[in-house]
């Protein structure tokens, strides 16, 4: 299912219909700053399994959750003064920050070292939507393993026809994030993608 939503002043029924899917266990396809994510309840496991089959993914492949702020986002990883100067200066934006993981961190999404990729897009539906579940939602770009990212909602309701419903908020972007690594004493760069990462290396 296609739904047509305004990417910048997102329609607050629209929100309520996909977090609606959300709560119910559901898949949603949805924009970002970068490319469409697909994404469900952080909190839901059966949820979480049906995102992993619907990528044809390992269970142990690292899974991002997106967050409204950097508050939100404070419950869920562990930031001290360095991590939060970061986060702070380059978020809402198109990264994606390894840090290690709380204790209100499902374990089904974390890793064995007991870290979490964290994201909090510049894009109005996606903030919308985090804000109305009132939790994070865990995501993954809206691809196969080994393809590159379609900009087109219609493509990705195509490919996946997994997911409940696909926020359609226009074209989306080719790039997906950049993934920068947060647990050790420097930024190490594990993806450079839309953000750029020369201030990491």
């Amino acid at each position: 299912m296609l739904l047509e939503i305004n990417p910048t002043h997102p329609e607050p029924r629209k929100i309520r219909r996909a977090v609606d899917t959300l709560e119910a266990g559901g898949i949603i396809g949805y924009p970002t700053d970068t490319v469409y994510g697909l994404g469900c309840d952080l909190f839901n496991k059966k949820a979480i399994d049906r995102l992993h089959q619907a990528k044809a993914m390992p269970k142990d492949k690292r899974l991002a959750f997106v967050c409204p702020d950097l508050s939100e986002a404070a419950k869920y990883v562990v930031m001290d003064d360095y991590a939060y100067r970061i986060l702070k200066k380059y978020l809402p934006g198109p990264y994606c920050f390894i840090l290690e993981a709380t204790r209100e961190v499902p374990k089904i999404v974390q890793t064995n070292r007991k870290t979490v990729g964290v994201r909090i897009p510049d894009n109005a539906i996606a903030q919308a939507l985090t804000r109305e579940l009132g939790r994070p939602i865990i995501s993954t770009t809206a691809a196969r393993e080994g393809e590159d990212p379609s900009p087109d909602p219609h493509e990705v309701a195509l490919a996946f026809p997994q997911a409940e419903l696909v926020l359609d908020g226009g074209p989306g972007g080719l790039d997906p994030t950049s993934v920068i690594d947060l647990t050790g004493s420097e930024p190490v760069v594990i993806r450079e993608g839309a953000g750029d990462v020369s201030p990491f290396t």
